[in-house]
C-alpha cells in the first residue's frame, strides 16, 4: 500500500528560514498572516491531505467517474471528501474577504496545493479549476458578475471550469468555432463544442459555472477576435438547466477520478467577461495561475513518489552492498544500500526540495505583486512571476514524471503493479506535461515572449538576484562548493540568453530549436540559486548550534545541496552545447526524409 506523510519539517524550513514568509504579515489586509498562524494552516492542512484525501486516491483511481445520460459521478468517497474540504473553508483560504474568503496569501494555498497535489490529485482538480474562475473573474468580471458568482465559488456550494479547447484547436485558440450572439439586455447566447474540459461535469456542487471563449460575430480573425463569457449550468436566479452538458467523458490514462468531459453548448446564456474581443487576456489570468498550479501537481507527485520509493528502499532486501555486509541480522541488506538506487533517492529528493523553495519563492511573489506598497518592488516582483511561470510549470511536471518513474524503478516489479500504488503516480504525472499547454509550448513563450520583453526587462528581475548572490559570497570559503558551480551554471545561461537573442533574430527557428534545452538550463540554474541559499542557512544553523531543528536535519541539506551541484547542475554543459548547435541539425530535414 502506499504512504504519504506530508513533509512539514521541509516545507516550513523554506517558508521560515529560506523565505521569510512571515515578512508578508507587513502588508497590506495581510496582518493576521502571521508565521504561527502559517504553520496552524499547514498542519491543519497536512490533515486533510493525510487522513481525508490521500485514502481515496488508489480507490478513486480503480473505479474512476462514470458517465451516464449527460450525468457524471465521482468515486465513492468523493461528495462526502469534498462537503469536508469545503466546509473547512479550504477553497475560502486566499479568496478575497469582500466576498467571502479567509484572505489570506497566495503562498499560503501554493504550500496546501503541494499536499493536496501529493495526496490525491485527481480531487485537487475541482477546487483547483474553480480557484482559476474566481481569479478571472475577480480581475476582469464586472461588479454584478462578482458578486452573483464569486461568494459561491469560495465556499465551494459551486465550481468551475476553463473551457477552451475544441476538435480541431488547442494551443492555436484563434482558431475556436464557437460562437456568442447578442440576445436581451447584456447576454449572450453560446453555442459550440469544447472538448478535454476538466471537471466539465460532476456530482460535487450545485451549479457549475463555465468559463467560455467565443467569437462575437463581428470578431476580428483569429485571437484578437476571441472573448470570454461566464456560462453557468443552472441559471443562478431560477436555477433552470442553461443547456450546457456533457456529451461524454474520456477515458484516460491517468487522473481517472477528475472528469474530463467534452461540453456542448446549446444557445446557452452567458455574460461577458471583460471587453469584447478581449478574451484572451481574461482568460491568461486563468492560464498563468493554473500553470503555475500544475507546477505544483508536478512536485507534489514528486514528493508522494520519492516518499515510497525511499520507504520501498529501506525495507526491500537485495543482495549485499558492495563494500560490505550492511545488515548482518538479515538474508540480504536493504536496497538503499546500493549507489544506483541512492542515485535515484537523490535525484528525487535534490529535485523535491529544491523545487519547493523555487515554487514557494515564486508563490510569494505573487503576494508581493499584488499587496507591497512600492509600484517598483510590485513590478519587480510581477515581472519575476511571470519569467519563472513557464519555467515553474515545464520542469516541475517533466521532474514530476522523472521521479515517479524513478520510484517504478526502484520497486522492480512490485512498481508495475497496482498494489503497491506507484505506477498510478506517473500515469497521472503524463498529463502535468502536457495541459495548460505543453511543456514545448512553455518553453516558446519562455524564448519568444518572456526573454525579450520590455527588452530584457523580466530576465534582470532573475539574473541580478543570482549575481548578487554570487557575488556577495564569492570569497566565502565555506560556500565555495556551492558557488562556484552556481556560478558556472549562470555564466552558461547569461551566454546562451545572448545566443539565442542574436540568433533568434535572425532565424525563429533558432529560438525554437534551442527553447527546450534553454528552459530546463534555465530551471536548473533557478533551483541551484535555491540550493545554495538552503546549504549557506543549514550551515549557519549548524555553527550557531541551533536546536529548533535536528542537526542531522540540516546536515542533510548540506549533503543534498552537494549531491545537486555535482550530479545534477552539470546537466547544463550538454544542454549549453546542443544550445550552440544552433538549428540546422533540426530543421534541415525534410518531410519526406523523415520516412526515408
Amino acid at each position: 500500500m502506499p504512504v504519504y506523510k506530508a513533509p512539514l519539517e521541509n516545507m516550513k524550513f523554506v517558508l521560515h528560514d529560506v523565505l521569510n514568509a512571515g515578512q508578508l504579515s507587513e502588508l497590506p489586509d495581510y496582518d493576521q498572516a502571521t508565521p504561527d498562524m502559517l504553520d496552524n494552516i499547514l498542519e491543519e492542512g497536512a490533515k486533510i491531505c493525510e487522513d481525508l484525501l490521500f485514502p481515496l486516491n488508489q480507490s478513486g483511481d480503480e473505479e474512476g467517474c462514470t458517465f451516464n445520460n449527460g450525468n457524471v459521478r465521482t468515486p465513492k468517497g468523493f461528495i462526502e471528501a469534498y462537503k469536508t474540504f469545503t466546509q473547512g473553508g479550504w477553497t475560502a483560504l486566499s479568496a478575497e474577504p469582500k466576498y467571502g474568503g479567509m484572505g489570506m496569501p497566495h503562498l499560503w494555498g501554493t504550500a496546501m496545493s503541494e499536499m493536496i497535489c501529493s495526496a490525491n490529485m485527481s480531487f485537487g482538480m475541482y477546487p483547483g479549476l474553480s480557484e482559476g474562475a474566481y481569479r478571472a473573474l475577480l480581475l476582469h468580471g464586472a461588479e454584478e458578475l462578482k458578486q452573483t458568482y464569486l461568494p459561491k465559488l469560495i465556499t465551494g456550494e459551486w465550481s468551475g471550469t476553463m473551457c477552451l479547447t475544441e476538435s480541431h484547436c488547442g494551443t492555436d485558440l484563434g482558431l475556436i468555432r464557437t460562437k456568442a450572439v447578442p440576445t436581451e439586455g447584456n447576454a449572450y447566447k453560446i453555442t459550440g463544442t469544447k472538448i478535454f474540459i476538466s471537471a466539465g461535469e460532476h456530482d460535487l456542487t450545485e451549479n457549475i459555472i463555465h468559463l467560455v471563449l467565443a467569437k462575437l460575430p463581428d470578431a476580428p480573425e483569429g485571437a484578437k477576435g476571441i472573448s470570454l463569457f461566464i456560462v453557468p449550468k443552472f441559471m443562478p436566479d431560477t436555477q433552470t438547466a442553461n443547456h450546457a452538458t456533457c456529451g461524454s467523458i474520456e477515458h484516460k490514462m491517468g487522473i481517472k477520478a477528475s472528469s474530463t468531459c467534452v461540453m456542448n453548448f446549446e444557445n446557452s446564456i452567458g455574460w461577458l467577461v471583460g471587453e469584447p474581443h478581449k478574451g484572451l487576456k481574461a482568460m491568461f489570468t486563468m492560464m498563468n495561475a493554473a500553470r503555475l498550479g500544475v507546477g505544483m501537481q508536478g512536485l507534489g507527485i514528486a514528493e508522494v513518489s520519492w516518499q515510497n520509493g525511499l520507504a520501498y528502499a529501506k525495507d526491500r532486501l537485495q543482495m549485499r552492498a558492495l563494500d560490505g555486509t550492511k545488515a548482518p541480522d538479515k538474508p540480504a541488506d536493504p536496497i538503499i544500500v546500493h549507489p544506483d538506487i541512492r542515485k535515484m533517492l537523490l535525484t528525487s529528493k535534490a529535485f523535491c526540495e529544491g523545487a519547493r523553495a523555487l515554487s514557494y519563492w515564486v508563490g510569494m511573489n505573487l503576494d508581493i505583486a499584488e499587496k507591497h506598497p512600492d509600484a517598483q518592488k510590485r513590478q519587480d516582483a510581477d515581472d519575476l512571476v511571470a519569467l519563472l511561470t513557464p519555467i515553474v510549470k515545464a520542469y516541475q511536471t517533466d521532474m514530476g514524471f522523472e521521479v515517479a518513474n524513478h520510484a517504478i524503478q526502484i520497486h522492480g516489479g512490485h512498481g508495475y503493479i497496482r498494489e503497491y500504488g506507484v505506477e498510478q503516480y506517473a500515469r497521472d504525472a503524463r498529463i502535468a506535461m502536457i495541459y495548460e499547454g505543453t511543456n514545448g509550448i512553455q518553453a516558446l513563450d519562455l524564448v519568444g515572449r518572456k526573454m525579450g520583453q520590455n527588452y530584457g526587462r523580466l530576465l534582470r528581475s532573475f539574473f541580478h538576484p543570482v549575481l548578487d548572490f554570487i557575488e556577495s559570497r564569492q570569497d566565502n570559503e565555506k560556500m565555495q562548493e556551492f558557488i562556484f558551480p552556481l556560478a558556472k551554471a549562470f555564466a552558461k545561461l547569461q551566454q546562451s540568453s545572448i545566443q539565442i537573442a542574436l540568433k533568434g533574430l535572425k532565424d525563429p527557428n533558432e529560438a525554437g530549436a534551442a527553447s527546450t534545452d534553454y528552459l530546463r538550463l534555465f530551471a536548473l540554474v533557478a533551483v541551484g540559486y535555491m540550493w545554495a541559499q538552503m546549504a549557506e542557512i543549514a550551515q549557519q544553523k549548524l555553527e550557531s548550534g541551533s536546536t529548533d531543528r535536528r542537526t542531522e536535519f540540516y546536515q542533510s541539506k548540506i549533503k543534498t545541496a552537494r549531491f545537486y551541484m555535482e550530479r545534477m547542475l552539470p546537466d547544463i554543459e550538454s544542454r549549453f552545447r546542443m544550445i550552440m548547435a544552433g538549428a540546422p541539425s533540426t530543421m534541415d530535414i525534410t518531410e519526406s526524409e523523415f520516412a526515408a
